[in-house]
């Protein structure tokens, strides 16, 4: 079947999938719309497209190698997991807070999102703000090489877009995605709260991470 359908695809549609599965191995989720800084618009996402168009013979193709590929047509959002639990890259405390604290902003603000593009706006600052209010902030403080290394991190996955051409780690502007639902499902929210809050009472470390699939 996987070999009927992709003999189906012309040369061009060929290396898109060859393309697009490689950059789905590295980054784990696609959104449907994205934010592109040098036209300060948000577009549709090409290679979300191309999955969408080619799903089932993507997710034959994965599925023979380990991974599970899911998509979720109401937010845009198309993920990639390995069954086996291998190939994941577990996020540092700091990024991990910061993906946290990006969740309950999401969950805030998501009634008020843009209806088709289901994403957040918010800011570097923000985000770091809100930690100190959950008192998660080693010393009260945090570096500007934190700060942009969790969000490149982020980035990378899909989870967060700068809305600016390059990052500074302070008032930068970002989007957050729906794919944040992905890695934090609503049926975890309740107990990331519980944790945040742990965390902000005992000055504990994180308790298993969340891991991101695919390799950066």
């Amino acid at each position: 079947m996987i070999d009927e359908g992709y003999g189906k695809l012309n040369s061009g549609e060929k290396e898109d999938f060859r393309r697009v599965a490689n950059y789905l191995l590295s980054h784990t989720y696609l959104v449907r719309h994205e934010y592109q800084p040098s036209q300060q618009m948000t577009l549709p996402n090409r290679d979300y497209q191309t999955v969408s168009r080619l799903f089932d013979l993507f997710r034959d193709y994965f599925e023979l190698s380990g991974w599970r590929l899911e998509k979720d047509d109401h937010y845009g959002i198309i993920s990639l997991s390995n069954i086996h639990a291998h190939n994941r890259l577990r996020l540092d405390r700091f990024t991990t807070i910061f993906l946290y604290i990006c969740r309950l902003i999401y969950e805030e603000g998501r009634e008020d999102a843009p209806g088709a593009f289901h994403m957040v706006k918010t800011n570097t600052q923000d985000v770091i703000e809100k930690m100190r209010t959950y008192g998660l902030l080693e010393r009260n403080r945090t570096t500007q090489k934190e700060r942009i290394d969790a969000q490149r991190t982020l980035a990378h996955f899909n989870i967060i877009r700068r809305m600016e051409n390059s990052w500074n780690g302070d008032g930068n502007q970002i989007l957050i995605l729906p794919s944040v639902l992905s890695i934090i499902p609503n049926r975890n929210i309740n107990t990331m709260k519980a944790e945040l809050e742990e965390l902000k009472t005992s000055g504990a470390e994180i308790q298993g991470e969340p891991e991101a699939g695919g390799e950066s």
